[in-house]
């Protein structure tokens, strides 16, 4: 795991990296590289190395990431993007026998949505989202509303569906639920998400005066999907 043994989490991963068919893409921006508690290396510690390839950077084009091009031209491939183009993952799941390819864009929503727009790569495979109303379990990172996950979580759970194998999720949340653990023992805060501090007259911090961001702030409050 690659963190200090008092607060190792070598105990908490697989012994052997999960058996599974579908191969993850993470299409990582680069400001999640210098966050001390990102969740991607977690996740690819639980998969073996040719199921789990990040790629770092905002824009990737057809010249400079041939694989990658391939990879999206490829039938089997999907992208987990939520938005009205994305069909629930457990109903691509039951219809597909193949092993698959998933494309996964790891960085704050802003980030993923420039990196989803910008790169016509990403346009074409089909596009899938998690019909889920879990709520995130990566309680030391604010997240924009109360049912958004983490990379490591929409990861979990999406391989879960894909493998058909729920025990794929458990797995590969147990080091995280440690971690989290772990910070929350040596000092953190559970952060709660955005939309709960505004519900709740909790959110300190002054009001943005963008028009656009002020618009999103709202909607959360009045729990209008966004």
């Amino acid at each position: 795991c690659s963190r200090p043994q008092k607060v190792c989490l070598c105990p908490f991963l697989p012994v052997h990296p999960l058996k599974v068919s579908t191969c993850l893409y993470i299409i990582q921006h680069p400001a999640e590289e210098s966050r001390v508690l990102r969740t991607v290396p977690l996740l690819a510690a639980c998969l073996p190395p040719d199921k789990c390839k990040v790629l770092v950077g905002r824009r990737f084009s057809e010249d400079r990431y041939p694989e990658l091009a391939t990879v999206c031209r490829n039938p089997n491939t999907l992208i987990l993007y939520p938005g009205a183009e994305a069909t629930n993952l457990e109903e691509v799941a039951v219809m597909s026998s193949s092993p698959s390819v998933m494309i996964i864009i790891d960085g704050t929503w802003s980030q993923a949505k420039d990196i989803f727009y910008k790169n016509c790569l990403f346009r074409l495979p089909k596009q899938v989202q998690l019909k889920t109303n879990i709520s995130s379990q990566y309680v030391i990172r604010t997240q924009p509303t109360n049912t958004c996950l983490s990379t490591l979580e929409c990861a979990a759970v999406a391989l879960s569906i894909m493998e058909k194998n729920k025990n794929i999720q458990e797995t590969i949340l147990r080091p995280l639920q440690a971690l989290c653990s772990f910070q929350l023992q040596h000092g953190a805060q559970i952060h709660h998400s955005k939309e709960h501090l505004l519900k709740n007259g909790l959110y300190d911090k002054p009001m943005p005066k963008n028009k656009r961001k002020l618009r999103r702030m709202e909607l959360l409050v009045n729990n209008v999907k966004i």
